[in-house]
């Protein structure tokens, strides 16, 4: 295996939510590369690896160096929390090893909040969903409100990454409103959940006029129903179908 990168989705951070895949490449890899808060759940489990960490806003340097280290000959495993096709790492991986013929790209799926979170509520993304960030640090805000106004318009059950920060503190007071601006009903059931998967995981079920004066932070992902969801004993549920 050897000229290799994986990028493998650690899913919420637990072992217990890693796949036997993703298991199997962590096993694999010489060398792990990653976010440093991603490699600290991982680093007690493997504790005989190299390890190679930067900061939050440094993908493309993680990347460039999984390439060439592996094209050094070592087996390399490039981390992510939740999926690493969905707002991971595998994209930008992708598009430099263009560069790097000589390596082998291997990307291994992951538990992406929007399945581990909705796990928690119930069945909230049981009919047709879309997954939006309200990040607009790689994203303009035009074009996320632009999305958000479709999802709405097509009813669409949706999972929302990033919902708010320091910087962004009142971004998702911002989306409900699109949101009820372009069809959403305010008695729309909504779910909340909060360090998915890890200590001191909470949730709530809640509409989305309740919504739109919570305040949540980053380790928060925002489940946001269509015209059929309901509550059903504290949980979040969605039809398979629409019955008229």
């Amino acid at each position: 295996m050897n000229n290799t990168v994986f990028v493998v989705g650690l899913g919420p951070g637990d072992p217990q939510f890693l796949t036997a895949q993703a298991q199997s490449a962590l096993q694999k890899a010489e060398v792990l590369c990653g976010y440093t808060v991603y490699l600290d759940l991982v680093r007690p489990y493997y504790p005989e690896k190299e390890y190679y960490a930067t900061g939050m806003t440094k993908e493309l340097d993680r990347c460039r160096w999984a390439l060439e280290t592996a094209q050094s000959g070592k087996t390399v495993a490039l981390i992510c929390s939740g999926d690493a096709g969905v707002y991971g790492m595998s994209s930008p991986l992708l598009e430099l090893a263009e560069r790097f013929p000589d390596v082998a790209v291997e990307v291994v799926p992951g538990l992406t909040a929007a399945l581990s979170g909705g796990a928690v509520l119930g069945a909230p993304l049981a009919h047709d969903f879309c997954v939006l960030s309200l990040s607009d640090r790689l994203t303009p805000w035009a074009v996320i409100q632009r999305r958000l106004a479709a999802a709405a318009m097509g009813d669409f059950c949706i999972a929302l990454y990033n919902p708010s920060s320091k910087g962004r503190p009142d971004y998702l007071e911002k989306a409900v409103r699109i949101l009820l601006e372009h069809g959403k009903p305010p008695q729309t059931v909504c779910g909340l959940v909060r360090n998915i998967g890890r200590e001191g995981q909470t949730h709530r079920v809640l509409t989305l006029a309740q919504m739109e004066h919570t305040p949540v932070d980053m380790f928060t992902t925002v489940f946001i129903g269509n015209a059929e969801t309901k509550q059903l004993s504290g949980r979040m549920v969605t039809p398979r179908g629409y019955r008229g």
